[in-house]
């Protein structure tokens, strides 16, 4: 299973993008929210990955965020709900709003998301409302661009993703904040040939 991506962006579009890892393109599906948050072109991206199997096929799903990836999660666990529809509710609104509207049991809220009907949006707070407080108490994890972009340097110099970032976190702790990315990566590259 594809969890997590680091590479360049090499196509987006409205509902999709494929990300370049090592000279492999990803194709993944992505909601509207992701997309008009997304880097451009050539650009290098980190991305949370879903990867859906179907009885024929393999479908990656891709968000900025990993609170988009579990509340994409959430919605595919509640009957009726597929991942098309998920995306469909995740571009008409954003998973912070969504997890309001569950959690203050809002039908109208919700029932006015593209795509959910009222009877979908009294499914989703009866089935979710309990689980979307787990989300809620999630702490908001700030994107960085600059450990993302030394990250997927390494990615592409052949470490594991789990390597490269705890030798990008171990060497932020040791540089100043205005490193910049050579320095940044210096300092990685060193502690990962450390061991």
């Amino acid at each position: 299973m594809i969890a997590h991506i680091n590479g360049r962006l090499t196509l987006k579009s409205m509902d999709s993008v494929v990300v370049d890892v090592g000279g492999v393109g990803y194709e993944l599906v992505v909601p509207l929210s992701t997309y008009q948050r997304l880097p451009d072109v050539g650009q290098a991206v980190s991305m949370a990955v879903c990867t859906y199997l179907k009885d024929d096929s393999i479908q990656l799903y891709g968000f900025l965020t990993h609170e988009e990836k579990r509340v994409f999660q959430m919605l595919l666990g509640v009957s009726g709900i597929g991942p098309k529809l998920a995306c469909n509710i995740l571009s008409g609104v954003s998973a912070d709003e969504l997890v309001s509207f569950i959690s203050r049991g809002d039908v109208r809220g919700l029932s006015s998301v593209p795509g959910l009907g009222c009877k979908t949006a009294e499914r989703l707070i009866l089935e979710l409302k309990d689980k979307v407080g787990v989300v809620e108490k999630k702490p908001v994890v700030q994107e960085d661009p600059l450990r993302n972009d030394v990250i997927s340097a390494l990615s592409n110099l052949g470490y594991r993703n789990q390597q490269a970032e705890e030798a990008v976190k171990k060497a932020q702790a040791i540089l100043k904040k205005d490193a910049g990315f050579e320095d940044l990566l210096r300092t990685a590259l060193r502690m990962l040939m450390a061991g």
